[in-house]
């Protein structure tokens, strides 16, 4: 039975582990056993890996990728892509060697910028309010001095400070609504030590502060990417036919939730993969992502389609705030390496990169969908992870991976020829 315990924080890494393995396990070696298998041999790197939050007991791995051949207004990436899902690797990297033969792909960065918001309560006259915000603007932005300076220098710093009144939907509640520039960072505690100061500077005994805090939606933060080419060189035969169904498909993301979700969930498998293999914060992504995607009221599709004088374009346009500098991108040895790889772009540009992949993985899935079917290609590349599953040896993997491959994949099918190779050594 599981038991509590009081001031577990303040264990050692190896008390931590004692505890967990005693008192949650029935095999307390072999609980032990695992989670040391994970640990590296460089202490230091593990150190290093141990701070990076709290009761830390081990690590936790996930493949890391990369996807090659990626074009990007004519520049050449190799994009890296953490992910445990078998087939976006190899969906993003047939999508990007197609559009390399094809002019590549575009993008640009529409804008930049970041929210922040300072809540707070007034029940007074909204006309004092009004004239008290006015005669202390610009003693808010003089607060925050000893803290923009830097980023000014880089380009960033504090854009505009308004007063938001939110009473209809909430008695008594107001905003000061912050915009910010960050250049290269994320700039998550930069705004929110911003935010804090100015809140500080503007409270007074009838205005009283909820929370100062940043918005990860960022609406105003925006990428756009695309590809386009003629209609006949999207498929090797029925192209004009295959071609509108891949539109219907997008159109009825547009319109649908139910599959809106699903759709906006492969785009995610690739955003999400490069946003965490460069360190960045894939959920406050996401978080944003999707409350865009029901800007409108309704959850849409994140990417367009168009076929207009025989020629097939696809795009997306996507909230991605961003960083190349600061917080994890300058301290886990594989995110500097993942920027690195990239050629150390900046945040615009790694910005564009992550939309390429979201854009590259929903044309796959798409393209799948509207032809042959998800799971043809799918299953296939999980077919190596249900073999595992069975504890195959190397020669009744190699003949299950012949036998099925013009068959129908699924678990219970790769079971049943397990088992039958396994009774009367061959598969008939």
């Amino acid at each position: 039975m599981p038991k509590t315990i009081n001031g577990f924080s303040k264990l050692s890494k190896e008390e931590k582990i004692e505890w967990i393995a005693n008192h949650m396990f029935s095999d307390a070696q072999e609980a032990v056993k695992v989670l040391k298998r994970y640990w590296n041999t460089d202490e230091k790197l593990q150190k290093l890996h141990d701070d990076f939050v709290e009761n830390t007991l081990s690590n936790y791995y996930l493949p890391f990728s990369v996807v090659p051949n990626v074009i990007i207004n004519d520049k050449i990436y190799t994009v890296p892509m953490v992910i445990e899902e078998s087939s976006v690797v190899a969906a993003a990297s047939l999508t990007t060697k197609f559009w390399s033969k094809r002019g590549g792909f575009k993008a640009e960065v529409i804008s930049t910028v970041k929210v922040g918001q300072v809540h707070f309560m007034f029940e007074g006259d909204k006309n004092v309010l009004i004239n008290y915000f006015k005669s202390k603007k610009s003693s808010l932005l003089l607060a925050t001095k000893s803290i923009t300076q830097n980023m000014e220098k880089r380009g960033g710093g504090i854009i505009d400070i308004e007063l938001r009144d939110k009473t209809t939907d909430l008695t008594n509640y107001y905003q000061l609504h912050v915009t910010f520039e960050t250049a290269d960072s994320m700039g998550a505690n930069f705004i929110n030590t911003c935010l804090e100061t100015i809140a500080n500077e503007f409270k007074t005994d009838d205005i009283h502060v909820v929370m100062s805090i940043l918005s990860n939606y960022v609406p105003e933060c925006l990428v756009r990417a695309e590809v386009s080419c003629r209609v006949e060189e999207l498929y090797k035969e029925d192209a004009v036919y295959y071609a509108n169904k891949f539109l219907q498909a997008v159109q009825i993301a547009q319109i649908e939730p139910f599959r809106a979700v699903t759709h906006n969930k492969g785009i995610m498998n690739g955003i999400d993969a490069v946003v965490l293999a460069t360190g960045n914060d894939f959920r406050a992504v996401e978080a944003g992502v999707h409350a865009y995607a029901a800007k409108s009221g309704v959850y849409k599709s994140l990417t367009n389609c168009s076929i207009e004088n025989g020629v097939f374009k696809f795009w997306i346009e996507v909230p991605l705030a961003l960083g190349t500098v600061g917080g994890l991108t300058s301290l886990h040895p594989l995110s500097k390496f993942s920027l690195e790889m990239m050629q150390h772009p900046s945040a615009k540009e790694l910005m564009q990169i992550v939309a390429v992949i979201g854009l590259a993985q929903n044309f796959a899935a798409l393209k799948a969908l509207t032809t042959k079917g998800i799971q043809h290609g799918h299953m296939k590349m999980h077919l190596n992870n249900i073999i595992k599953q069975l504890n195959a040896s190397e020669e009744e993997t190699n003949i299950l991976l012949a036998y099925f491959k013009n068959k129908t994949i699924s678990h219970n099918a790769v079971r049943d020829a397990f088992n039958q190779l396994k009774e009367t050594g061959e598969l008939l």
